[in-house]
């Protein structure tokens, strides 16, 4: 239960309708193994200690008598059990049946709660025999204990305040406004659905959409139970469909007519994250009544899958697909600031490298949004110490093969002018060697644009911003930061998008060869046989860590040990423990340090669901201390 974690499941046990004491055997059976699985919270069908598909039994006093047993047994069973349980029943009070879910953990009746939406068409006739449950909660002795029936009551655990749980049952999600969505705003983190849904053609994709959907708009974990093997097939089937989603993506499922048992972690972490970062998520707690109840603390191992790449799709489709609409996004928002700007040119500086080619590409894009020649895209490079003859001529190639105008501005003599200037040493490889260049190289770009009646486009991307990794006031500055919104990570996936889709051999060979260059700002002299000596990833670490760190750093807002604890499970055969932990230091260092230049940063189009710009998703004093998160860190060790 470390790092807001719970592992739940939902379970279909094999019933026999009208059986209370064999069903009551089948869910014991069904706790114990959830149990043994290292559950905290299962979740089981809609009147299961009965079978759903009693019909005019249900007001048979012998089968309520017999569910009334049946719980007795549940509730007996669940004492050495570090598991809360719902199980379904009809349960008589004040007079009216009610289809409830018994809410059950350590021999403690903790509530009962009534279904709110009785369907009464097509293949139900629920309102035949239950009445709608009351909201307010009102007293019950059932089985020996008292405890609260109404809707309006959630359980809360006191050894994990994120985990706060509610429930509702089956027709309740169907309808136009489900209680979950009441529960959720109340505080419910977890929403288990007890359902008896019966199977026909085309309703498991139903299905799955709608609970993955209603976990999504009420920013919850959502556990569905549905009954299967041994309800009544006189009129209807029940395939035992159980899913678990989270804030819209759905974990584990066991497929209808299936194993009748699925299990995952939820994230509950995520959850509270999620909710406090959402201001029309709005809390309402009126009328509510919260049911403490007592787990014990466990380690939850991680078996759900997270990606080690989370800004990219693993799927191709998916994955294209993003990669054009990214392509669009810069596009049309460098096409507006073209058009507004009236800019005559539209200025770019070419290296060779990654960065500067997907610039390139958008550029070209937002001409063809524009009805704009490519030509009056400006491509200039700008050799000087380490320009390396590969990304030189890389850089001609793509532009030749993109039809825009290319321009070659040789700026060693500048540099060597400016550096005589400052009394810079041309063979003292520091800060100042290669800063210098990069600033001369944005003097150059800038006045052309000036000079021409253009503009600037930048191409430091996502990642760069992230970790500094470029020079204040060098190619830190533009007119318009095309890449900003985009990691570096999702930058290769995008131009590989673009050498599969493109259909030019020329380009697409150009394009294999840049994804194929080392990423290098190359600042310091080409090594004796000509090829790249300054290699990013082998100085500021692994973009696809950065990458990582960045997206929970920035989406969820989780400290240190959490997402040293997804690193591992993401990246596990890839990397050392001990080299995630020195990296996520060194990110964590360079992270604050480096606040200042994007307190200034050009404007760029957003692209994803995490940016740094000043203006929008990412405000921080350039002068905060880091000292919290450093501490945090370095108390991590490899087994933590």
């Amino acid at each position: 239960m470390r790092d807001g974690f719970i592992r739940c499941a939902v379970a279909s046990p094999a019933l026999r309708v009208a059986d209370c004491a064999y069903n009551a055997e089948q869910i014991v059976s069904a706790m114990r193994r959830a149990a043994a699985d290292g559950v905290q919270l299962l979740c089981l069908p809609e009147l299961c200690l009965t079978g759903y598909t009693c019909g005019d039994l249900f007001l048979q006093q012998p089968l309520l008598r017999g569910a009334e047993e049946g719980l007795r047994a549940v509730l007996a069973a669940s004492e050495g059990l570090n598991l809360v349980t719902l199980a379904g029943l009809p349960v008589r009070a004040g007079g009216k049946l009610y289809n409830c879910a018994a809410v059950v953990c350590g021999g403690r009746l903790l509530g009962l709660v009534p279904k709110t939406h009785l369907p009464n068409y097509a293949e139900f006739y629920e309102m035949r025999h239950f009445a709608p449950g009351p909201r307010r909660p009102v007293p019950v002795t059932l089985a020996g204990q008292t405890a609260l029936l109404g809707t309006d009551q959630l359980f809360a655990c006191a050894q994990m305040p994120e985990f706060v749980l509610g429930v509702e049952i089956c027709e309740d999600l169907w309808a136009p406004v489900p209680p979950s969505c009441a529960h959720a705003l109340a505080g419910a983190t977890v929403v288990a659905n007890l359902s008896a849904s019966d199977e026909t053609v085309g309703k498991a994709e139903y299905r799955r959409a709608l609970v993955a959907g209603q976990s999504a708009r009420v920013l919850c974990g959502y556990l569905y139970a549905d009954a299967g093997h041994g309800e009544s097939t006189t009129d209807m089937t029940f395939a035992g469909h159980d899913l678990i989603a989270e804030n819209g993506a759905l974990l584990a499922e066991a497929v209808p007519f299936g194993p009748g048992y699925a299990a995952a972690e939820l994230d509950l972490g995520r959850m509270a994250q999620e909710r406090m970062r959402n201001t029309t998520f709005a809390p309402h707690t009126e009328g509510y009544t919260l049911v403490p109840f007592d787990l014990t603390p466990v380690e939850v191992p991680l078996t759900r899958a997270f990606s080690p790449t989370p800004f990219v799709p693993q799927n191709d489709a998916a994955r294209a697909e993003r990669c054009e609409l990214i392509l669009r996004i810069q596009a049309e928002g460098l096409a507006k600031r073209i058009e507004h700007t009236r800019a005559k040119c539209a200025v770019v500086g070419i290296s060779g490298g990654l960065d500067s080619c997907l610039a390139l590409l958008a550029a070209v894009r937002a001409c063809r949004v524009l009805g704009r020649d490519a030509k009056d895209i400006v491509a200039i490079t700008m050799p000087c110490f380490g320009t390396t003859r590969r990304t030189r001529s890389n850089a001609e190639i793509l532009c030749e093969a993109l039809g825009v105008t290319f321009l070659e501005i040789n700026i060693t003599e500048t540099v060597r002018q400016h550096f005589a200037d400052i009394g810079q040493g041309l063979t003292d490889y520091d800060v100042t060697f290669e800063n210098g260049q990069a600033r001369v190289r944005t003097l150059e770009l800038m006045d052309y644009a000036n000079k021409h009646g253009g503009f600037v486009i930048g191409t430091g991307d996502l990642s760069e911003l992230a970790l500094g990794w470029a020079t204040y006031n060098g190619d830190h500055m533009s007119m318009y930061g095309v890449n900003a919104g985009v990691p570096k990570t999702l930058v290769r996936h995008i131009v590989r998008y673009v050498a599969d889709s493109c259909g030019d051999a020329a380009l697409q060979r150009v394009l294999l060869d840049i994804l194929d260059t080392p990423v290098s700002p190359e600042l310091l002299p080409a090594a004796e046989d000509g090829s790249i000596a300054q290699q990013t990833e082998k100085l500021v670490g692994p973009y696809e860590l950065h990458d990582f760190y960045l997206y929970y750093v920035l989406r969820f807002g989780f400290g240190p040990g959490k997402i040293y604890r997804l690193a591992k499970a993401a990246f596990a055969g890839r990397y050392a423990p001990d080299v995630l932990l020195y990296w996520l230091r060194s990110f964590y260092r360079r992270f604050f340090a480096q606040q200042f230049k994007r307190s200034c940063l050009p404007d760029g189009p957003k692209v994803g669901s995490v940016t740094l710009s000043p203006r929008g998703d990412w405000r921080m004093p350039s002068d905060a201390s880091c000292a919290l998160w450093l501490a945090e860190a370095e108390a991590l060790d490899e087994n933590s």
